[in-house]
């Protein structure tokens, strides 16, 4: 580890990130994104999820860097995708372009060819820093948003569709939400996310919210699922993972579903929700069809490291 960390400003020091460090992760990452669009929006589950990755090993893949007082300046962690986040204290000290050459030389010795990073288009220095070592854009994502002054109604369902929520505690709707969902981002995703990682990211985080869940069966066979996220602080719902069977695609059931986990949102009081999508899905028109309107939006960075 230490061989692949550049020289850091004086009075900082870099070491490997544990689990006992999700909350003060946590608490740098909030800071980030406050001072960027004045809310903090990553819940401590999203944090943890990082060590749930399939193939990270958190004293390889992750990095943490302290200031002399042993505060949390910045973090780091790549494992075929990487993330960066500098605290808005510390930036302009070269802290984000350290961890960026660290992420790198981990990439490549870990034999990989590509890595890939997203940034909010509005954190315009750090696009610029990606942009100056050589990343190029390969797709867009978005983060849109739904206000609910009033109760939101509900389409009828396509014919033989049934709708109810996801049962909390249920292995059956966990394992059946798991397969549908991968076999339909298997259309786009480079990875199938085997079920104790998905669980670990979805279901079993401390912020799921299973009320909120709505599950489309024909008959007794699930066909769709929207899986929903209370996000702590934020006041709003948050939909994490929207899937259709491509056998019932285009008669409304991803629509339906989305009502249903909206109504289930504001009778809990929350008076918005969010859901965020990127281009390599092919979503976003069906999401602006329901009502849904972009909130912000980022861009996904790679760069290729050359065959090692």
């Amino acid at each position: 580890m230490s061989d692949l960390v550049p020289p850091l400003p004086p009075g900082y020091r870099a070491r490997p990130a544990a689990t006992d460090d999700i909350d003060s992760i946590h608490g740098l990452v909030a800071a980030c994104e406050q001072e960027l669009s004045g809310r903090a929006r990553t819940d401590r589950g999203q944090i943890a999820s990082v060590f749930a990755r399939a193939g990270l090993v958190p004293e390889l893949d992750t990095l943490l860097i302290h200031d002399r007082t042993g505060q949390p300046a910045a973090r780091a962690w790549a494992n075929r995708r990487s993330e960066i986040d500098v605290h808005p204290r510390h930036r302009g000290l070269g802290l984000g372009s350290a961890l960026l050459e660290w992420a790198e030389r981990r990439a490549r010795q870990a034999g990989d060819e590509q890595i890939v990073q997203t940034l909010p288009d509005s954190d315009t220095q750090a696009v610029a820093l990606l942009r100056s070592h050589g990343y190029g854009p390969k797709s867009e994502q978005w983060l849109l948003e739904f206000p609910m002054s009033e109760e939101p109604g509900l389409p009828e369902p396509p014919t033989g569709i049934t709708v109810r929520p996801f049962r909390s505690g249920d292995e059956r709707d966990a394992q059946d939400a798991h397969q549908l969902i991968q076999d339909a981002f298997g259309e786009w995703q480079q990875r199938r996310r085997e079920f104790p990682e998905w669980a670990e990211q979805t279901v079993e985080r401390p912020s799921f919210a299973p009320a909120a869940s709505a599950l489309a069966f024909a008959g007794d066979r699930l066909v769709g699922a929207a899986l929903s996220l209370n996000l702590p602080g934020t006041g709003e719902g948050h939909i994490e993972e929207v899937a259709v069977h491509r056998d019932h695609r285009n008669r409304g059931v991803a629509r339906l579903l989305l009502r249903h986990a909206f109504r289930a949102f504001h009778r809990q009081g929350r008076r918005n929700c969010t859901l965020a999508t990127h281009s390599e899905t092919g979503a976003l028109a069906l999401y602006l069809r329901v009502g849904m309107t972009v909130r912000d939006s980022s861009t996904v960075f790679s760069k290729h490291l050359g065959s090692v």
